[in-house]
């Protein structure tokens, strides 16, 4: 009975519940992988976001900067994820140790280890300073690892214990072992290398105790302050570029963030760094030979195969161009010639305080004498700015206008394109009495020399007493404010051929509040492999249940692959679909033929 009842519905109805009993299930089975192949995508875009970062919108700028800014926190020694690294500074009047640490590199092997200087439980940088230098043991060597000892166990009491066999030690000597001979280097250098790793644990080998030269010094300066302030992160569109010609053959240029040069004027010498992005042509064999001893080309990225972090940097330092000894060599011309014309002329011109020599680098109505051997110059400041940058030009050296002072090759500057930053006299120059730091102005500036130079002596030592000046002028900056302003713009604007309308240098004495030491660019440059040995362990870990991290880099083809059998295998189910779905057309086609024929049957 009930299948007669059920023949006896009409074919259309049979049809429609077959249909629609198959397209449900079928709706359902898409649905599914519909949503598995959502679900798929989302953990793929979560993967890109968490190995390359976050996009950043275009008002992040500032943030992103502080991000790099060394933080102000206790440093947390009870993570262990953190990585530690020692960087010892041997200098001329005393060493310095510096601890370093950073944690686990992100995996994206573009990127550079984000290397921080620790700070203790008080938040204070962990940095302490001996006196005097290494190099005053040039006669007792076998005394230099007992001299570092109380430099060594600091930074020993500050790193857990159990990193230091993992903790990479740097010994890097400067400009007073520079001075001593080869063997003398040497023999401080062996007793270090042997004792040092009997009291200490640390990654500690002879690679790691070296004399750097100036140059060496200048480059790692370069690199810390460029790290500091994020030139070596991948650009925004709203920072400035430029484009990178390296010394691979058919390798098409690289469009990356402009980077800083630096200038930096001490008491007694003056240096320079800047990167050179462009390919260099030299006009003769002499030029490139030169050219070669003042520019560095180096990979600060942790695959040499890799091009993106190639930098091509010209430094060098100029001996005896600093402040304090430029004016130095300007009071020795002074007296010779003074001394050597009143003896044919007798004019007696500087010999006494009745009839002083009027110094145009002296502020006005300022009296002061030279002593050389048994002659005395009296000088009385006549506060002619621009006279004073007359006199004091010689001394650059410049040779046919187109060398750098003392002749040395100057690579050229695109100074439509780049940016400085000058440092130490730079900027006590323009900010100490002239409370101008910052962003330079050669007209701003200049006037505001010249104003100073003018303006009696008296005067000047009155506002003084007013603390009308910053904190860190006294009477020798005043003294000598007007020569120094006078040597710091010829030495820019003769000597390195800024342009009087440069408008893309600023002066500072601190980056992000801090100062930037020439030993967070060595270790930046001593560890630049480290990532990659880091991403090569990761790729020997099998199974590890926290496979899905920013450090998981090699596998994301593998992640893609997965992807693509996942939307493969949709379209395959869904042409299998189709074809169920042919097959059941043709069922219903054959079933209603045959109702057609049983009707037709049933008629008389």
């Amino acid at each position: 009975m009930a299948r007669i009842t059920l023949s006896c519905l009409p074919a259309s109805w049979y049809c429609s519940v077959s249909l629609l009993s198959l397209n449900c299930a079928t709706k359902q089975r898409l649905l599914f992988l519909l949503l598995l192949f959502i679900t798929s995508v989302l953990l793929l875009a979560t993967y890109q976001r968490q190995l390359w970062g976050p996009q950043r919108r275009p008002g992040a700028r500032v943030k992103k900067y502080l991000s790099l800014e060394e933080s102000m926190e206790a440093t947390d020694i009870l993570n262990s994820a953190l990585n530690y690294g020692i960087v010892v500074d041997c200098g001329s009047s005393g060493s310095r140790v510096f601890v370093y640490y950073w944690p686990p590199h992100n995996g994206n092997p573009h990127t550079l280890l984000d290397i921080r200087q620790m700070r203790d439980s008080d938040s204070k940088p962990v940095v302490k300073k001996i006196k005097p230098g290494i190099s005053t043991l040039a006669n007792t060597p076998t005394k230099a690892s007992d001299y570092l000892e109380p430099l060594l166990s600091f930074a020993a009491a500050h790193v857990p214990q159990s990193k230091h066999k993992e903790t990479p030690l740097y010994i890097l000597c400067t400009a007073g072992m520079r001075l001593l001979p080869d063997s003398q280097q040497a023999a401080i250098l062996e007793d270090l290398v042997m004792d040092v790793p009997l009291e200490f644990d640390f990654l500690f080998s002879r690679s790691h105790a070296e004399v750097i030269s100036g140059k060496q010094e200048g480059v790692y300066a370069w690199i810390g302050i460029n790290f500091v302030l994020g030139r070596f992160d991948h650009p925004d569109e709203e920072d400035a570029t430029v484009e990178v010609t390296t010394g691979s053959e058919n390798q098409p240029p690289i469009s990356r963030r402009r980077t800083v040069g630096i200038m930096d004027m001490g008491g007694a010498s003056l240096q320079i760094a800047y990167e050179v992005p462009g390919a260099i042509t030299f006009s003769s064999p002499q030029e490139e030979e030169a050219g070669k001893s003042v520019l560095a080309e180096f990979n600060l990225g942790c695959d040499v195969e890799q091009t993106q972090h190639v930098y091509r940097v010209y430094v060098t330092t100029f001996l005896g161009f600093g402040g304090n000894m430029a004016r130095q060599r300007y009071e020795d011309q002074l007296a010779n010639s003074t001394i050597s014309k009143n003896r044919f002329l007798a004019t007696e011109t500087g010999l006494s305080e009745e009839k002083p020599y009027l110094d145009p680098c002296l502020p006005v109505s300022m009296s002061d004498t030279i002593t050389r051997g048994n002659h005395t110059v009296y000088l009385r400041g006549r506060g002619d700015w621009s006279r004073c940058q007359e006199a004091v030009r010689p001394f650059l050296g410049l040779h046919n206008g187109t060398m750098s002072p003392q002749g040395i090759y100057q690579a050229p500057i695109n100074f439509s394109n780049s940016e400085f930053y000058g440092f130490s006299e730079f900027f006590y120059c323009m900010e100490d009495v002239l409370r101008i730091g910052g962003q330079y102005s050669s007209d701003k500036y200049a006037q505001a020399a010249k104003d100073y130079c003018s303006t009696k002596w008296s005067t000047l030592k009155q506002r003084l007493d007013n603390q009308l000046f910053s904190q860190q002028a006294d009477i020798t900056r005043l003294k000598y404010q007007c020569f120094k302003s006078a040597w710091m713009y010829e030495v820019l604007h003769s000597g390195f051929r800024f342009p009087s309308d440069y408008a893309s240098l600023k002066t500072a004495q601190l980056v992000y509040d801090k100062e930037v030491q020439w030993t967070l660019g060595a270790i930046l440059f001593k560890t630049r492999f480290l990532p990659l040995r880091d991403l090569q362990q990761e790729s020997l870990r099998q199974g590890h249940p926290g496979w899905l991290r920013p450090s998981f880099v090699y596998n994301h083809h593998l992640f893609s692959l997965c992807l693509l059998v996942v939307v493969l295998a949709i379209l395959l189910y869904i042409l299998r679909l189709r074809r169920i779905h042919q097959r059941g057309l043709r069922q219903v086609e054959v079933l209603d033929l045959l109702w057609v024929e049983e009707g037709e049957a049933l008629l008389p």
